[in-house]
């Protein structure tokens, strides 16, 4: 019974707090389209905002960022639990733009929410999307801003370690930024692939050291894809074998006043785009 109360109210909360970011992600997708940091800084907000409304999910971050993450690309790629594994994310201190899969773009409410948050489109098995999304990919990093690829391609149904798809690293490659890899553990309890429910987890994210490309060709792209691969087993390995540290629950005036001077601060950054929009026309 606590299952089927916790999953109806996960449901609900995601419906309402979409219904709230929604409007003001499209406000700012009109006033200011081509800030696709902004525009991320948007996502992770929500993501934040429905994590801290959820009665049954914990979150942590583990590591450090590298210092020069606001102003330098990254290809940043992780391991896939879980759907709840973008929430998780959003709590790192940074922005980054996503590829995701074109089936999620169709989907009521998430589609709008990607494609307000800028995130690139991919069919998977597709040679044609798979190079629309590497160029597209490799502009984004041009401009400094993150890439993030799930290089498993998909959710890992059993939370085992799968094999690594080239893309992500012939990107890092390309483009001549480092790969940098996060290890995600306990997001499968969030929601396992297949189920329609959701359940009670603390989860983590562990920052792990950046895999430089410096002089490396596409020859070169198996041995950074078994590297990074290997860097992020070798962390899970130690994570799931590790006690389960719990989070403690915020107080609920806690999570409010956080949710709320989440909220200032995202309308803040509305105004100045729409003063400037009423001043030029």
């Amino acid at each position: 019974m606590r299952t089927v109360v916790y999953g109806l109210w996960t449901y609900l909360e995601f419906a309402v707090l979409a219904a709230v970011f929604v409007p003001i992600m499209a406000l700012y997708w009109l006033l200011r389209r081509k800030d696709l940091r902004g525009r991320g800084s948007w996502m992770r907000r929500f993501g934040r905002t429905c994590v801290r409304a959820s009665p049954i999910w914990r979150f942590r971050v583990e590591g450090q960022a590298p210092q020069d993450i606001a102003r330098v690309a990254y290809v940043v790629v992780a391991n896939h639990e879980s759907s709840a594994d973008p929430f998780l994310l959003s709590w790192l201190p940074f922005d980054m733009r996503w590829v995701a899969k074109v089936s999620l773009f169709k989907i009521p409410v998430i589609g709008w929410l990607l494609r307000l948050g800028g995130d690139i489109r991919l069919l998977r098995g597709n040679g044609d999307s798979v190079r629309a999304m590497l160029a597209e990919a490799q502009g984004t990093l041009e401009t400094g801003l993150p890439v993030m690829i799930f290089p498993e391609g998909t959710r890992s149904p059993d939370g085992a370690l799968q094999r690594f798809k080239d893309g992500a690293f012939q990107l890092a490659i390309d483009a001549g930024v480092p790969v940098l890899p996060l290890a995600i553990e306990g997001t499968r309890a969030c929601r396992p692939k297949g189920s329609l429910w959701f359940g009670r987890a603390h989860a983590v994210v562990r920052v792990l050291p950046p895999i430089s490309t410096a002089g490396m060709t596409r020859a070169e792209v198996p041995r950074l894809r078994e590297a990074t691969r290997a860097s992020i087993r070798d962390a899970l390995v130690e994570m799931r074998q590790r006690p389960v540290e719990m989070v403690p629950e915020p107080e609920l005036s806690v999570a409010i006043s956080e949710l709320v001077a989440d909220m200032a601060s995202a309308l803040e950054a509305v105004q100045p785009a729409a003063a400037g929009q009423s001043s030029g026309s």
